[in-house]
């Protein structure tokens, strides 16, 4: 089984573009390089608010994310997003078809 980390955030200041960007130079590639990481998405699902997704191997490697994440959070957005919720759950279900080229 695999496992979900999902934390919605308000946004304080700056854009959604400029949000993804950073986190897409910053705590996409911390994640990268811990142990049981799979995927990372981010979504903008209106009135300033944005969701992370990430996807683990192990409840553990999901839960260590969360710390992971709100130490880079601190140091690096704190001034551009406010935390809202955050939880980690079993995956049953998640499927796809290959992004075309």
């Amino acid at each position: 089984m695999r496992y979900t980390r999902i934390s919605t955030y308000e946004m304080t200041n700056g854009t959604f573009d400029e949000l993804t960007s950073i986190t897409e130079k910053g705590v996409l590639r911390t994640f990268e390089s811990l142990p049981g990481f799979l995927n990372f998405g981010l979504a903008d699902i209106g009135d300033r608010k944005v969701v992370s997704i990430s996807i683990w191997e192990t409840r553990e490697a999901a839960e260590k994310s969360a710390l992971v994440a709100a130490s880079w959070v601190k140091d690096n957005i704190a001034d551009r997003v406010r935390l809202v919720t955050g939880h980690v759950g079993s995956l049953a279900l998640f499927h796809g078809v290959p992004a075309a080229a």
